[in-house]
Order: structure tokens, then sequence, then C-alpha cells
């Protein structure tokens, strides 16, 4: 039945309707300024004063990177070797890069069936959340690379 719908030239949509301009014009403005709202909300919703003021004159005994660094510094930071932390922060990127490649040999496009990237996804996803919590912590007490 998709096929005949295809064949005729007809989209992914059921009656057949183009993207242009019902898509276009009409859903994704509502969707883009729906997102923008929300965004500007919680970032008006939340408290300035959570944290204590800075001072310029004292600095602070360990300086923190911003949250997306939290596990390459964590990395850093309880590897005793920095060429390994080095190589190990290259390794994430190149993981990356070659999900695209192995996911090509599979012909399916969900998810649940395609287990191998599905599990580098996750554990990658696991372990960078791991090392970010643990950046956060004392260098005595921080998470060690299980």
């Amino acid at each position: 039945m998709m096929r005949d719908k295809l064949s005729k030239g007809l989209g992914h949509n059921q009656y057949g309707e183009p993207a242009w301009p019902n898509d276009i014009l009409y859903i994704f403005p509502i969707v883009i300024l729906g997102t923008r709202s929300c965004v500007m909300g919680l970032a008006f919703s939340e408290p300035t004063d959570l944290a204590k003021r800075g001072t310029p004159i004292a600095t602070p005994i360990e300086i923190l990177p911003e949250w997306y660094f939290l596990p390459t510094f964590n990395m850093l930071r309880i590897l005793p070797d920095k060429l390994t932390g080095v190589l190990s922060m290259i390794s994430l990127p190149a993981m990356l890069l070659l999900i695209p490649f192995v996911e090509n040999l599979n012909k399916y496009q969900n998810p649940f069936r395609r287990p191998v990237t599905a599990s580098i996804y996750i554990s990658t996803l696991i372990y960078s959340l791991w090392l970010g919590i643990g950046s956060l912590e004392a260098i005595n007490v921080a998470l060690p690379l299980l």
C-alpha cells in the first residue's frame, strides 16, 4: 500500500500533502516558537543567586570547567599519564565518527534492531555521565575509571 503511494509520487504523509507550504509555513514556526518560549521561560524562572558571589581578589581552591568539559576534565585529573588522558579523549570522537559506518552495515532503521550501535551509544553516554559526576568530587574521592 505504501509502495503504491510512493510510486504515484505521494509523499510520506498519509494524504500526500507536500511539505511546502503545509509543514514549513505552519507547523515549523509553531514548534520553533514553542521551544523558544519554553527555553526562555526556564531561563527567566531560574533564581540568579544560587551560588555565592565571586570575589575578584580571592582565587577559588579548584576551578571547574564548563559542564560539557567535565568528563574530559575528570579523565585528565585522575589518569597518571597525561598522554594516556589525551589519547583517551581522542577515542570518543573517533568512536562517534565510526558509528555511521558501522550503522550502514545494518539494513534496519529501527534502533532496537541495531544492537551494536545502540550499545556503543548507551555505554559512551553512561561512561561520560560517570566521568562528569566524578569531576565534581574532590581529587582523592573522584570516581575512578572502572
